[in-house]
Protein backbone atom coordinates (compact mmCIF):
# COMPACT_ATOMS: atom_id res chain seq x y z
CA UNK A 1 0.00 0.00 0.00
CA UNK A 2 1.31 3.08 -1.04
CA UNK A 3 2.35 5.83 1.66
CA UNK A 4 -0.14 9.07 2.06
CA UNK A 5 0.19 12.78 2.25
CA UNK A 6 -2.42 15.26 2.45
CA UNK A 7 -1.70 18.79 0.99
CA UNK A 8 -3.08 22.13 1.62
CA UNK A 9 -1.77 24.92 -1.13
CA UNK A 10 -3.40 28.44 -0.04
CA UNK A 11 -2.99 31.84 -1.05
CA UNK A 12 -4.85 34.86 -0.81
CA UNK A 13 -6.06 34.81 -4.78
CA UNK A 14 -5.83 31.07 -4.98
CA UNK A 15 -4.41 31.57 -8.55
CA UNK A 16 -0.78 30.79 -10.21
CA UNK A 17 1.05 30.28 -7.06
CA UNK A 18 -1.42 28.08 -5.33
CA UNK A 19 -1.61 25.75 -8.42
CA UNK A 20 2.07 25.53 -9.00
CA UNK A 21 2.82 24.97 -5.49
CA UNK A 22 0.42 21.99 -6.12
CA UNK A 23 1.32 20.31 -8.92
CA UNK A 24 5.22 20.77 -7.95
CA UNK A 25 3.93 19.04 -4.49
CA UNK A 26 1.65 15.83 -6.60
CA UNK A 27 4.92 15.48 -9.10
CA UNK A 28 7.67 15.38 -6.42
CA UNK A 29 5.16 12.84 -4.33
CA UNK A 30 4.68 10.73 -7.48
CA UNK A 31 8.33 10.56 -7.83
CA UNK A 32 9.35 9.73 -4.11
CA UNK A 33 6.27 7.05 -4.56
CA UNK A 34 3.67 8.39 -2.43
CA UNK A 35 0.03 9.11 -3.05
CA UNK A 36 -0.78 12.53 -2.18
CA UNK A 37 -4.07 14.84 -1.89
CA UNK A 38 -3.65 18.45 -2.49
CA UNK A 39 -6.20 20.92 -1.27
CA UNK A 40 -6.33 24.05 -2.98
CA UNK A 41 -7.65 27.71 -1.34
CA UNK A 42 -8.00 31.14 -2.29
CA UNK A 43 -10.42 33.28 -4.11
CA UNK A 44 -12.38 30.83 -5.26
CA UNK A 45 -12.59 29.24 -2.12
CA UNK A 46 -11.61 25.92 -1.00
CA UNK A 47 -11.06 23.35 -4.10
CA UNK A 48 -10.39 19.42 -3.64
CA UNK A 49 -10.99 18.97 0.14
CA UNK A 50 -9.74 16.78 2.10
CA UNK A 51 -11.58 14.23 3.92
CA UNK A 52 -11.02 13.85 7.95
CA UNK A 53 -10.38 10.50 6.46
CA UNK A 54 -8.03 11.63 4.31
CA UNK A 55 -6.20 13.84 6.91
CA UNK A 56 -5.73 10.69 9.28
CA UNK A 57 -4.64 8.57 6.66
CA UNK A 58 -1.88 10.47 5.37
CA UNK A 59 1.78 9.68 6.69
CA UNK A 60 2.38 13.55 7.04
CA UNK A 61 0.48 17.00 6.21
CA UNK A 62 1.60 19.49 4.20
CA UNK A 63 0.53 23.11 4.39
CA UNK A 64 2.57 24.95 1.56
CA UNK A 65 0.85 28.56 2.20
CA UNK A 66 0.91 32.41 2.63
CA UNK A 67 -2.34 32.65 4.44
CA UNK A 68 -3.87 30.87 7.30
CA UNK A 69 -6.47 28.48 6.09
CA UNK A 70 -9.62 28.08 5.83
CA UNK A 71 -11.24 24.90 8.67
CA UNK A 72 -7.58 24.49 9.67
CA UNK A 73 -8.82 23.16 12.99
CA UNK A 74 -9.26 20.19 10.85
CA UNK A 75 -5.67 19.25 11.65
CA UNK A 76 -5.14 20.23 14.77
CA UNK A 77 -4.53 16.58 16.33
CA UNK A 78 -1.65 16.11 13.80
CA UNK A 79 1.49 17.50 12.68
CA UNK A 80 1.30 19.77 10.30
CA UNK A 81 4.94 20.80 8.16
CA UNK A 82 4.21 24.34 6.78
CA UNK A 83 6.00 25.77 3.98
CA UNK A 84 6.33 28.82 1.85
CA UNK A 85 4.51 28.60 -1.26
CA UNK A 86 7.89 29.18 -2.76
CA UNK A 87 9.39 26.53 -0.98
CA UNK A 88 6.86 24.21 -2.44
CA UNK A 89 6.93 25.42 -6.16
CA UNK A 90 11.30 25.35 -5.91
CA UNK A 91 11.92 22.38 -3.68
CA UNK A 92 9.10 20.33 -3.33
CA UNK A 93 10.97 16.98 -3.52
CA UNK A 94 13.97 18.30 -1.26
CA UNK A 95 11.08 19.07 1.21
CA UNK A 96 9.45 15.82 1.02
CA UNK A 97 12.81 14.21 1.49
CA UNK A 98 13.31 16.72 4.39
CA UNK A 99 10.29 15.83 6.25
CA UNK A 100 10.60 11.98 5.82
CA UNK A 101 14.12 12.18 8.26
CA UNK A 102 11.85 13.56 10.62
CA UNK A 103 9.11 11.36 11.23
Amino acid sequence: MAKKIAAVCACTMGLAHTFMAAEALQDAAKELSYDIKVETQGADGIQNELTSEEIAEAEFIIQAIAIQPQDNERFDAYDVYEISLQDAIKNAKGTIQEIETMI
